[in-house]
């Protein structure tokens, strides 16, 4: 990764939610290479360079329905009767020439013959034989061009079709497919390593003892890294012992591009990731003004950038959400993501301390009288994962607001910005 020791110097003990945004978006970079890929592969990946349409898509005027094509100049207004010279079929890559009025019969997708400018829905026709011959009665109504989709309409040539830094969705994939393009440049996923801390933590499977817990952490977090198109490593549970923190971030990091820990942010006795990422490489970020998450931490050793979670369930999710999540995509090559708010009536009363940020568990809700507002959920512990479960989103809490009462607007963040269904 392309940063150096002081980049992220301040001097804040404990930064605000808006600060701590600020130092990640201006100060990360991409950190990793590029591969070529076919497209079917490339979904959920990130360009590194435009990509512009070799040609007009659609390349020719062709019929959006199946009807009659005729020259719209030739068509009275209170309708017509024209003979049928010519039937187009979708797929034809004949150069067909409709003599003046006439029309042809044509299909979905066809190619419009030279001399046609406007399609009749064949619904709305009446087709009829007479002495052997073809005609068509068009009703009246039509305007010019209906029915007809220009070459260029959907993308002009050279036209941008996909953005760098954009992480591609289907719809991306769809404009790259329509302009016959195979395979793709996108960078390379990150190599990133999950690691939980802890004497108390078990792994699922294991033999339950009392003054133990079951690391939901890590399988919550496998979860939340999926979308992201990254090459996670399971490092295992690291016991709270400074000397093999040490031997593992000192072995370990030089391996990925990112490492990710959950428990061990604080400065307490038995914590000791700070310590050790001060002692071999920097931490640039620790303690935020926010709630649920202060202890949250982020530094580098040597390439590679260390991110340290709260070990309580919810204050890992919610700091991951809002840090670490658009940071990745960062290093992975995408765009900074700010998640979208959206202001909804309070449906909770509550008092606040001011200078920090909270970010409560919250879900929409309509009432009785129609209006819908969102709830918090009732209790407010960062371990409580049944808080998450019963959210679809984050509720904001400024740092300058002491009280919220119902019906007042705040804040919403649907769990969706963070590609969570």
């Amino acid at each position: 990764m392309k940063l150096s020791d002081d980049c992220f110097v301040h001097d804040k003990d404990r930064m605000q939610h808006f600060e701590a945004v600020d130092l990640l978006r201006q100060r990360l970079a991409p950190g990793v290479g590029t591969e070529t890929v076919k497209l079917d592969e490339a979904i959920g990946r990130v360009l590194p360079e435009d990509i512009q349409a070799p040609r007009n898509i659609p390349a020719f005027d062709n019929s959006a329905v199946d009807g009659y094509a005729f020259a719209f100049e030739d068509f009275e207004p209170t309708g017509g009767v024209f003979p049928v010279k010519e039937r187009v079929a979708a797929g034809n890559t004949e150069d067909l020439s409709l003599p003046g009025f006439s029309a042809a019969r044509i299909f979905t997708g066809a190619r419009m013959p030279e001399g046609a400018d406007t399609v009749a829905m064949q619904e709305d026709c009446k087709p009829y034989t007479q002495e052997g011959l073809q005609f068509v009665a068009i009703p009246a109504g039509l305007k010019k061009g209906a029915n007809c989709r220009l070459a260029g309409e959907d993308v002009a040539e050279n036209e941008t079709i996909a953005h760098s830094g954009n992480v591609l969705t289907p719809q991306d994939i769809a404009a790259i497919a329509s302009a016959g393009i195979p395979q793709v440049e996108v960078f390379n996923p990150l190599r990133i390593g999950l690691l939980s801390s802890g004497d108390e933590i078990l792994r699922p499977g294991e033999s339950f003892e009392l003054g133990k817990v079951y690391d939901a952490n890590h399988f919550m977090l496998l979860g939340l890294l999926a979308s992201l198109k990254a090459e996670v490593t399971d490092l295992g549970v690291c016991p709270d012992n400074a000397g093999e923190v040490e031997t593992l971030l000192s072995s370990r990091a030089k391996e990925f591009d990112v490492l990710i820990s959950t428990g061990g942010a604080s400065k307490g006795e038995e914590d000791y990731f700070v310590e050790t990422l001060d002692k071999l490489g920097k931490c640039h970020l620790w303690q935020l003004a926010v709630k649920p998450g202060r202890p949250m931490s982020f530094g580098q050793i040597d390439r590679t950038l260390c991110f340290t979670l709260p070990g309580n369930p919810v204050a890992a999710f919610v700091c991951f959400l809002l840090y670490v999540h658009p940071s990745l995509r960062v290093l992975g090559g995408a765009k900074w993501k700010e998640p979208q708010r959206y202001q909804i009536p309070a449906g909770f009363s509550l008092t606040s301390k001011p200078d920090r940020r909270e970010f409560l568990r919250g879900f929409p809700e309509t009432q009785d009288d129609g209006i819908t507002v969102v709830k918090k959920f009732q209790r407010d512990g960062s371990g409580l994962i049944s808080g998450l479960r019963a959210a679809s989103g984050l509720i904001e809490i400024a740092e300058d607001t002491t009280r919220v009462k119902a019906g007042e607007m705040v804040d919403f963040i649907p769990f969706s910005e963070f590609g969570i269904s």
